[in-house]
C-alpha cells in the first residue's frame, strides 16, 4: 500500500515539473489598433522565434540584437529570446 502512494506521489511529482516547462503565454485573440503615434516598424523575423505566433508592425515587445529589432507576442517571449538570442536566430 506504502509503495502505491509513493509511486503515484513521484509520477504527481514529474508531470508537476514537465508542466511547468511550457511557456505560459496568453496570447490575444484580437489586435486594437493603439491612437498613439506609435510608428511601423519592419522586423527582422517574420514570427516569433519562441512561441511562432506572426509578428505585426506594432508589437510593441521588441529586442534589438546585432542591429536587427525583432517582434514579439509578449514580455514573456521577448525575456526568453535576450537569455539566448543566437539560439533563436535565423542563420
Amino acid at each position: 500500500m506504502k509503495s502505491k502512494i509513493i509511486i503515484t506521489a513521484l509520477l504527481s511529482v514529474s508531470l508537476m515539473a514537465c508542466a511547468q516547462e511550457t511557456p505560459k503565454v496568453k496570447h490575444k485573440k484580437t489586435v486594437v489598433a493603439s491612437k498613439s503615434n506609435t510608428k511601423k516598424v519592419k522586423f527582422a523575423n517574420v514570427e516569433d522565434p519562441i512561441c511562432h505566433m506572426p509578428t505585426e508592425s506594432d508589437m510593441k515587445d521588441t529586442a534589438v540584437y546585432k542591429n536587427k529589432t525583432y517582434g514579439f507576442c509578449s514580455a514573456y517571449c521577448r525575456d526568453e529570446f535576450k537569455k539566448d538570442p543566437e539560439k533563436y536566430v535565423q542563420k
